[in-house]
């Protein structure tokens, strides 16, 4: 698959949807995972940043960063921020077109996007659902329809139990000769001219 995405919570406050949404993250092969302004937990003043329930050990795979506010989250050039909200004009991920780089980012738990956040998403999208989701679930329906849409896979059949048709294979492009190209194009300006 082509392209890269990472994808992080905005104000997150329970250990175990950081955990979950970073062993999901790693699971599809995002570059990284963040969480901006994690909560404090009361009884031990720690941040909210140990993934616990992450028992792919994602964090010696995968990198995963901790911003105090959504203005220190970099955005590399051409990645586009995709904020995941249920707000009227967000779009809905049936209908969305998933950029070939993104950073996703969701609101924390009982909360939404910070409204600096919200002002750097170039993007909004939302999952068409009766009421708001468990944010890590959210964030692994998000990335499974990314890595649905752009894994190469083909149509699916129209109707249930016909056929599959098999993932096409990756095609290498063949050895070359930059001398040899050069060569040819110097032959194709020579003949074009002569005519």
């Amino acid at each position: 698959m082509r392209g890269y995405f990472a994808i992080g919570i905005d104000g997150v406050s329970k250990t175990g949807n950081i955990g979950n949404l970073v062993r999901t993250a790693h699971a599809f092969g995002a570059s990284f995972a963040f969480a901006v302004n994690p909560k404090v937990i009361a009884h031990s003043g720690e941040l909210v940043t140990k993934p616990v329930t992450d028992t792919s050990k994602s964090a010696g795979q995968m990198p995963f960063f901790t911003y105090a506010s959504a203005d220190e989250v970099p955005i590399p050039e051409g990645c586009q921020l995709v904020g995941i909200e249920i707000t009227d004009d967000a779009v809905d991920l049936p209908s969305f077109r998933h950029p070939l780089n993104a950073i996703y980012v969701l609101g924390g738990e009982r909360k939404s996007l910070s409204p600096s956040m919200a002002a750097r998403c170039d993007h909004m999208i939302k999952i068409p659902t009766k009421f708001s989701l468990n944010v890590a679930t959210a964030g692994a329906i998000v990335l499974y329809d990314r890595h649905r849409l752009l894994g190469g896979y083909p149509e699916r059949p129209v109707m249930a139990g016909q056929e599959v048709k098999p993932r096409a294979e990756h095609v290498h492009g063949g050895s070359f000769s930059r001398l040899e190209r050069r060569e040819k194009r110097a032959k194709t300006q020579r003949d074009t001219k002569e005519d």
